[in-house]
């Protein structure tokens, strides 16, 4: 009987040698290895796409239309005279013959020059009250040490929850019985510090490195010294906005002036033009015309201080 041996299958050659294992796309050892190597994409932060940069700028243009577009129409009718229909379906963007005639209907209807006054006053009292006492109790808040710190910042937190008109009675019921209603005064004191602005302040004193404050401790510098000479030159962007923001809460505010005043000499001057609601309510065009004499001073005030106001958002959201 003989043996038969099986003998294995040649495997091409030399047991050392592989040949090319194809790989899942057909492609070859060889061939890969001829081929030049991919360039991965490189994403370069910052740098938009054509399409990302169109929706961008369509969106801002949306953005731009609903918030200036308002504005934009009211500078226009405002600015028409009585020739020109403002109730057509197509009514014209542009004046055909702009007039002021209509800003001096105001001043004639009504005295906007006194209102104008009353309104800088009361705002002159309230940037003044919110640049001094926000200032210090920020101050105090951040760079001092005392027992219940943590306390007082807690309810200045905890008093932003309120809305205003929760305390309103209460605080009507106090500017009586200190004899301020019907007063200019009694309006401007429950604005003159602002609970916000007592954070915002905080918020930029924390930036100050402490390193400075201990040197100035070791140089013999007392407290209102470090906040003069030290802290108050580095916080001046936030001042400015605290400025802007009081200046333009006082002089927008209507509820409140108007539960404390009664006497027609002491309106602000958002609660003097009402009387154009009354009066003249059919002419759009004087009404138009009192809104853009309402907004003027607040597009003063931002276009002289706005260099510090983006200076201010700078310091509140960059820890330094």
């Amino acid at each position: 009987m003989t043996n038969t041996t099986t003998t294995e299958p040649a495997l091409g050659g030399a047991r050392g040698a592989a040949s090319p294992t194809p790989d899942l796309t057909g492609a070859t050892d060889a061939g890969r290895a001829s081929r030049p190597p991919r360039k991965p994409r490189r994403v370069v932060w910052g740098v938009m796409s054509t399409r990302e940069k169109v929706i961008r700028y369509v969106l801002l243009i949306v953005v731009l239309f609903i918030t200036i577009g308002p504005f934009l129409w009211q500078l226009s009718t405002s600015l028409k005279g009585a020739g020109e229909d403002i109730y057509t379906a197509n009514p014209s963007f542009i004046p055909t013959e702009p007039t002021i005639e209509n800003y001096l209907k105001v001043a004639a209807a009504i005295p906007v020059w006194r209102y104008i006054g009353n309104s800088l006053l009361v705002a002159a009292i309230d940037v003044f009250g919110n640049i001094l006492f926000a200032t210090l109790a920020g101050f105090a808040l951040a760079r001092l040490q005392w027992r219940f710190r943590k306390l007082v910042l807690g309810l200045f937190l905890a008093t932003l929850v309120l809305p205003g008109e929760a305390t309103i009675i209460s605080q009507f019921v106090t500017v009586k019985d200190l004899g301020l209603a019907d007063n200019l005064v009694g309006v401007a004191l429950p604005g003159m510090i602002a609970a916000l602005n007592v954070l915002l302040m905080f918020n930029a004193f924390r930036q100050i490195p402490e390193e400075i404050d201990q040197a100035a401790v070791m140089d013999g510098a007392n407290a209102m010294q470090r906040l003069r000479y030290i802290s108050l030159p580095a916080v001046q962007g936030t001042i400015a906005v605290i400025a802007i923001f009081s200046f333009i809460g006082a002089w927008d505010d209507f509820l409140w002036p108007l539960i404390v005043l009664q006497s027609p000499q002491n309106l602000t001057l958002t609660v003097g033009l009402q009387y154009l609601q009354g009066t003249f309510a059919t002419d759009q065009r004087m009404i138009a015309a009192g809104t853009m004499i309402a907004f003027i001073p607040i597009a003063v005030i931002f276009a002289v201080l706005q260099r510090f106001f983006f200076k201010g958002v700078e310091e509140g959201g960059v820890k330094g």
